[in-house]
Parts: C-alpha cells; sequence; structure tokens
C-alpha cells in the first residue's frame, strides 16, 4: 500500500490486519506524530520513500511481490495543490504512472487499486456524476486525478493490468488531521466555540462519506476484481445525500450543542459548485451500501476529535 500514514491509509492498514493481511507500505512520512495507527505500525513493514521514485517502487514490488496493491499516496489537499501544482503532478500523475508500470507483466499481482476523486469529473451540468462522465478537471488537483485515471485505462487496455479506479466523495471520520478539509475544521472551531469562516457563500453542495464505509468499499473491489472480471473500471462511493456547506456547518455545531457560529467571506476561488456522485455501480457490482449516516459518522467523528483535541491541549 502506498500513503499508508495517511488518513485513509491509515484506516484501510487497520482494516486488513484485521483481516490478517501482511501490509507493506510505502509512505514519505515515516512515524506520523499524529495518527491513529498508533501501536500498530509494529504489524506493518513500514518503507520510507516517494511514489514518484520508480527505481524504489519497483524495488519494492519486486522483493514483496503483493498480491493486491492499494495507492493511495497524493497530494491530497487541493489548495497546497494549487500553491504547488509540479509538486502535485509528480505525486498524482508521475507517482501513479509508476506504480502501474511496476505492475506492468507481473503476474503475482491480482488487484491494483488507485484512489482517485470526484475531482476527477471536473466541472458538470449533469448530476450526479456517474461513471462514465467525461474527465476533465480544470485545475492543477482535478486535473491531476483526470490525468492519473487516464493513465489507469491506459495500462488495463494496452498491458492488461488489473487496475480499477475508486472515486469518492467527501471523507471524514476520526483520525484526519488535516484542519484545512471543512468537516475536521469545523469541529475544532465548534469544540473551541470559534467563529468558523466559510470561504464559499455557503451554497454549495458536496457529499459526505464516513471513512470506515470507504474502507468497506476498497476491501470489497479487491476482493471481487478478479472473479466479477472488473478491471479497466471505476467505482464511485457515496452516501448519495448531498448538503450545502451551510448545513454541514449548522449540524455539526449543533451535534456539540453549541450555536452555530460561522462568518461567509465568499472569496473562494476553482471550486466546483455542486459535486456529488452516483453509488448505484457500486452497489450493483460490488454489493456495497453505505452503512453510516451522516449524523452516525459526525457523532463518532465530533467525539474523537473532543478526546483528542483535550489530549493536545494537555500535553501542551
Amino acid at each position: 500500500m502506498t500513503g499508508h500514514e495517511g488518513f485513509l491509509g491509515s484506516w484501510l492498514s487497520m482494516a486488513l490486519l484485521e483481516n490478517g493481511a501482511k501490509v507493506i507500505g510505502l509512505d514519505k512520512v515515516a512515524n506520523r506524530p499524529h495518527s491513529i495507527l498508533k501501536d500498530l505500525r509494529k504489524d506493518i513493514i513500514c518503507i520510507k520513500g516517494d511514489v514518484s521514485d520508480l527505481k524504489l517502487v519497483k524495488k519494492i514490488t519486486d522483493k514483496y511481490k503483493p498480491r493486491i496493491i492499494f495507492h493511495l499516496a497524493a497530494e491530497a489537499i487541493v489548495g497546497e495543490a494549487n500553491k504547488n501544482p509540479i509538486r502535485t503532478f509528480k505525486s498524482n500523475i508521475e507517482g501513479t504512472w509508476n506504480i502501474l508500470e511496476a505492475a506492468r507483466d507481473k503476474k503475482f499481482i491480482k488487484a491494483l487499486v488507485i484512489a482517485s476523486s470526484d475531482k476527477a469529473y471536473g466541472a458538470h451540468k449533469e448530476l450526479p456524476y456517474k461513471e462514465d462522465a467525461a474527465l476533465k478537471g480544470n485545475h492543477p488537483y482535478d486535473a491531476s486525478k483526470s490525468c492519473a485515471d487516464l493513465l489507469c485505462l491506459a495500462y488495463y487496455n494496452t498491458y492488461d493490468v488489473p487496475v480499477c479506479v475508486t472515486r469518492c466523495g467527501n471523507i471524514y471520520g476520526p483520525g484526519d488531521y488535516h484542519f484545512s478539509r471543512i468537516i475536521p475544521d469545523v469541529i475544532r472551531s465548534a469544540i473551541k466555540n470559534e467563529i468558523f469562516l466559510i470561504r464559499s457563500d455557503g451554497k454549495f453542495t458536496r457529499d459526505y462519506i464516513y471513512v470506515d464505509d470507504i474502507v468497506t468499499g476498497y476491501v470489497k473491489l479487491a476482493e471481487v476484481m478478479v472473479k466479477k472480471k472488473l478491471s479497466g473500471e471505476a467505482f464511485n462511493f457515496s452516501n448519495e445525500k448531498p448538503i450545502s456547506v451551510l448545513e454541514i456547518v449548522k449540524i455539526i455545531y449543533n451535534l456539540t450543542n453549541k450555536k452555530p457560529k460561522y462568518r461567509i467571506l465568499n472569496i473562494a476561488k476553482y471550486e466546483i459548485r455542486d459535486q456529488y456522485l452516483s453509488a448505484e455501480k457500486a452497489k450493483r457490482n460490488l454489493g456495497w451500501r453505505p452503512r453510516y449516516n451522516l449524523r452516525e459518522g459526525l457523532i463518532n467523528t465530533i467525539k474523537w476529535y473532543k478526546d483528542t483535541l483535550v489530549t493536545d491541549e494537555i500535553k501542551k
């Protein structure tokens, strides 16, 4: 797995370990100080390195001969991608072709699951996005995901690499320390009784999905790819219930028993106004469906942040 130390990667690593899998992880940051992996790292073969290093990726692949590869490593923050497009392209595009190239002609690899994003679709008038919608990202992060998706399709069609792509809505849950994302940021503001600053006009809509549901989808996909001959396919994972920024802010403040406090800045740039997915294909082909509704997921998440933020404050 690449990106095993990240938010989704750490959750997926835990799930794989619980299922008895041997996990080999590649991440450019070793032993992240803030991670839900904690003591589980001793059960993972952790390798520090960059996925944009083809020689290293090939060396790891040839040495450990993994049957399944989950490729999650990427520049995941849209704002950072806008600030540093070259780094984003190296990580998200070159990193993906390195994984695909390392997997080419390797018969021991049975499934390769590549983490993409709903941003790969770019902006469309017809919603929700379905997997056959055109990929037309217009900005650095979005374009990097569009390109990576097309590379996956090229390696499947040309070299028969057993690859599938996942495109998800906004993932949230315990363990996400990227406070530039809306849900962690709103929760922190609510817990601290601070005013939350909304960059947009508050009316932008997204779908939000609990991290454990995404992990279940990844595992199911990897398990049935060969049996159901799904290579070359893309799958959306979503709760299919889009909600506006203003609504999510109000829900989180209410769940923390605080009166909503926010300020609308309306300064957002390069962001798609309405973006949400259809998960019908995943339900039909994988037998997958989300187990957590938004309220349930947020309650779990808020509790974790309350405990964690209090602990961090004490440590200071």
